[in-house]
């Protein structure tokens, strides 16, 4: 299949998943506010803290507004385009409907990735970003285009690492029957992204800032709009970025030759 009929694919999905929304309004305006009372208590956690200390780890407090606001970002915009799809990839294993995505002529990853999505969280992302815009206003920021494009890449970059971690948990459900608890863990590991990177010391620093780049996704593109283009850093996470995608990519199609379907 061409890109064109991808892009079809996908704004077909939009479609869908815009006119299903429209048809449960009550749900939609009922998850947006539980995601946006979210999100404002880790912004009121922010200001809670900063009434008691100066500094965290060496970030003040709109450096680590600005943390928490690109964290919420990077989350928003995974569980606006993949989360619902990859979470219910385990029950579609179980139940044989996975095969509905087999039969599709197209790349089955794709469609298992971009069937639906979820508008109360990209919404959402206007807060998150409202967040970073008004972080960036208080420090006294100016990224001209050049910082602004950096930054949405690296922010992108995050996304990928998010979605390649959640597709590698969910992808566990081709070797085991329950995947909620591995699920769990991927949601508990995400949280210290909020945090600063210098924060870590020890056994938590090589975990969760080498091995796992639970910390590194939002802390980067953080440090991109405070202390200008950082060469290294960039090019950290676009490896990572690029790693832990091709690691989730070999290991779901691993287990997509370990899958029975439903008729077999």
């Amino acid at each position: 299949m061409s890109f064109r009929q991808y892009l079809n694919i996908w704004l077909a999905c939009l479609r869908y998943s815009l006119v299903r929304t429209m048809m449960f309004r009550f749900d939609f305006f009922l998850w947006a506010a539980v995601e946006l009372a979210w999100m404002g208590v880790n912004v009121l956690l922010v200001e809670v803290i900063y009434r008691h200390t100066a500094s965290v780890a060496g970030w003040g407090k709109y450096e680590m507004l600005l943390l928490v606001g690109t964290s919420m970002l990077i989350q928003r915009l995974l569980m606006g385009f993949f989360w619902s799809n990859l979470f219910e990839m385990g029950r579609n294993v179980r139940t044989g409907y996975f095969d509905f995505y087999l039969s599709q002529p197209g790349n089955p990853l794709f469609m298992i990735s971009t069937r639906k999505l979820d508008p109360d969280s990209l919404i959402n992302t206007f807060v998150a970003a409202s967040v970073v815009f008004y972080s960036v206003h208080r420090l006294g920021l100016h990224p001209g285009v050049a910082g602004v494009l950096l930054y949405l890449l690296l922010v992108a970059c995050g996304v990928v690492i998010h979605y390649s971690l959640f597709l590698l948990t969910t992808s566990t459900t081709f070797w085991i029957i329950k995947t909620e608890g591995i699920e769990g863990s991927y949601f508990s590991i995400v949280d210290f992204s909020r945090l600063p990177r210098e924060a870590f010391r020890g056994f938590a620093n090589v975990l969760l800032v080498y091995l796992l780049p639970a910390v590194v996704v939002s802390n980067v593109p953080a440090r991109a709009l405070i202390h200008g283009f950082q060469p290294a850093y960039a090019l950290w996470l676009l490896a990572a970025s690029a790693a832990w995608l091709a690691l989730a990519v070999f290991v779901f199609h691993r287990g997509l030759k370990r899958y029975a379907s439903a008729s077999s």
